[in-house]
């Protein structure tokens, strides 16, 4: 994903949210300066992200309701899938029994359930916008294995834009950027009523952004 092919859909989120773009590339910002501190190596996360995807079936998990019926066909989750979790859906796949490659996170699922995931060897892609600051300063030196840090606005070194804005999409976008070769989606809902009317919105852009490459 070129930058230049995702900033108008991200003017157009700006717009219809009232997002500050100004916070979203302090997020950014203090995102890279964290993981500057820190022995994290971006280039190589980067590359373990595309040897875990590349030429592979990926199995997304959304975190709707319904994902807990969705993953009970426990033969779908083979050694030969990669499976992404999208934040929350961490927890209920821990609990499963089932550990993800890969975690797709701005931080407001259960964060210990992040973390232990991280340790037990998930990639941990965070995403720095302008409502979690205070969030990235806290977690993000928490975890100590794999990490990578995404942004909506114009990335950065250290912080990618591989496009997407909610969790859900954002594992879609990663997983079409990296050459997954089939992605089969769980725990999706686009069309939840038991959400707020902000979350329905969101809801609407991820159906819509995922319609765009899918």
């Amino acid at each position: 994903m070129q930058y230049r092919d995702w900033e108008p859909t991200y003017e157009e989120i700006l717009a219809d949210f009232g997002f500050d773009r100004a916070k979203d590339e302090e997020a950014a910002r203090i995102a890279a300066e964290i993981l500057s501190r820190s022995d994290n190596k971006s280039e190589h996360v980067e590359q373990e992200i595309e040897r875990l995807i590349k030429g592979k079936a990926v199995i997304i998990c959304g975190n709707a309701p319904c994902l807990v019926s969705d993953i009970k066909e426990q033969a779908i989750f083979t050694a030969s899938r990669v499976v992404i979790a999208a934040d929350g859906a961490t927890s209920v796949l821990l609990h499963k029994g089932i550990i993800p490659h890969i975690v797709v996170t701005d931080l407001d699922g259960n964060v210990a359930d992040i973390l232990y995931a991280n340790r037990l060897g998930a990639v941990i892609v965070v995403h720095a916008h302008g409502d979690n600051i205070e969030m990235l300063r806290t977690v993000l030196p928490a975890l100590s294995g794999d990490v990578i840090c995404t942004t909506q606005s114009k990335p950065i070194p250290k912080v990618y834009n591989f496009g997407g804005f909610t969790d859900g999409d954002r594992c879609v976008f990663l997983a079409k950027e990296f050459g997954a070769m089939e992605i089969v989606r769980l725990g999706f809902d686009f069309e939840d009523t038991e959400v707020s009317a902000r979350k329905k919105k969101k809801l609407k852009w991820a159906k819509r952004l995922i319609g765009t490459i899918l």
